[in-house]
Order: structure tokens, then C-alpha cells, then sequence
């Protein structure tokens, strides 16, 4: 079991974000962390990643409570980019070095290079897309256990969203796990093995895909919008 929460809550004054939410996930799969704003997606990936702390409730990641030894294994993509603009592509590169053990540069490098991008390039220099890209390059080249990517294609035109989900396919060992939130479900659900609603802040269901579609006889995106009314 990669993951563990058991009666996860988080707090921001008087709203609940995360309330006493329980969810198990296994290694190899890759899973949809589906819902509307505000219900809860980014609040769980910042607890998962170290980033927040929970008000009540145990987190275990591989068996470890979140701190140091769960962050040598866990690879984050947050929403909004973390690295400065000014910042050139080999830079970027390099920091991911020596900050990940578990980084692979020339993998990283052999993936820039198939883009056609120049690791002298500044971020600043580079199309949205071509961003999201890099910052998710260096994300996947690690070789984490859990991978935790919080809307990876958010604002990115289709075909740097194909990209972005052929990356994540071909760069995750199959005994890994990605946690994918996102809502743009119909682009993320060809690619998804598991699916984990999440409403006010609590599992809703969880379910494998497959199943899914052949008990309820329509696609996770068509759920999701029967479930939530949109």
C-alpha cells in the first residue's frame, strides 16, 4: 500500500477542506483525483507532499509518516510553477540534481531535446505550454513511488495536453503510482486505471475505471457530471 489516510481533516478558520477523509491507494496504478474547486484536490496534495499539515488524522506513504524520508520518494508538480521565471533550462535541470537523488538528468536532457528546445532558453522565453512541459519533465524524471501532479495540463492548448499525458505514461515505472487532479476529465480518463471523487472535502467513491464503465454503462467524465450536476 503506497497510501494511507485515515480520518484526514484539515481546516481554514470555519471552512473545512478535508473532512475526516479515508483512502487507500496501491502501488502501479495511475489514479484521477477528481471534484470541483474548492472541495479539497489541492489541499490533500500539499498534506501528501509535505507542503501542509493536517489538523487531525494519519497520513502514510509507503508505511511512513509524511516528513523527510516520504519526500526522497515523492515527486511533486504543484499548479502553479515554483521556479523562477529568469531561471534557463539546464539551470533547472542542474537544481533538480542536486536537490533529488533519485533525479535522471540525461533522461530529463533527451526529453528537452526531443522537444526542440534550446536548455539555454529562459522559462520566461517559453510558451505556457512549452513550461508546463519542462517543469513536468524534470516532475517524472525522478524515480518517485508516488507522483503527484496537481492540474498538469490547467491552461495548456490539446496538443501540449497529449504531450504532457504521454510523458506521464511513459516516464512512471509500473510500481510506481501518479495521483493526477485535474478537470479536464475527458482529456485524463483514456490514461486512468482508478478514479477517487472527492465532495466537501470526503472520498465519495472510489472506483477502478474499468469496472466503473461496465456497472454504470458511461465514462468517468459523464459521471462526474451527473454526480456534481455539471
Amino acid at each position: 500500500m503506497i497510501l494511507e489516510c485515515e480520518n484526514l481533516s484539515k481546516n481554514y478558520g470555519s471552512l473545512k477542506a478535508l473532512d475526516e477523509l479515508n483512502l487507500k491507494l496501491e502501488s502501479g496504478k495511475i489514479v484521477g483525483l477528481l471534484g470541483p474547486n474548492g472541495h479539497g484536490k489541492t489541499t490533500l496534495i500539499k498534506i501528501l507532499s509535505g507542503l501542509l499539515r493536517q489538523d487531525k488524522g494519519t497520513v502514510l506513504i509507503d508505511g511512513k509518516k509524511v516528513g523527510v524520508e516520504t519526500k526522497k520518494i515523492v515527486s511533486y508538480l504543484p499548479e502553479r510553477s515554483y521556479l523562477s521565471p529568469g531561471m534557463k533550462i539546464r539551470d533547472v535541470a542542474k537544481f533538480f540534481e542536486e536537490f533529488y537523488e533519485d533525479f535522471d538528468i540525461k533522461r530529463a536532457n533527451a526529453m528537452i531535446d526531443e522537444l526542440g528546445l534550446d536548455r539555454e532558453s529562459r522559462l520566461k522565453s517559453l510558451s505556457k505550454g512549452n513550461r508546463e512541459k519542462v517543469q513536468l519533465i524534470m516532475v517524472m524524471s525522478r524515480k518517485a513511488k508516488l507522483y503527484l501532479l496537481d492540474e498538469p495540463m490547467g491552461g495548456v492548448d490539446p496538443a501540449a495536453r497529449d504531450y504532457i499525458l504521454k510523458t506521464i505514461i511513459s516516464n512512471y515505472s509500473e510500481d510506481a503510482t501518479v495521483i493526477i487532479s485535474t478537470h479536464l476529465i475527458q482529456d485524463v480518463e483514456q490514461i486512468l486505471d482508478e478514479v477517487v471523487f472527492l465532495k466537501e472535502g470526503k472520498v465519495m467513491f472510489h472506483r477502478d475505471v474499468d469496472e466503473l464503465r461496465m456497472e454504470e454503462k458511461k465514462s468517468v467524465d459523464a459521471l462526474f457530471r451527473e454526480v456534481f450536476s455539471c
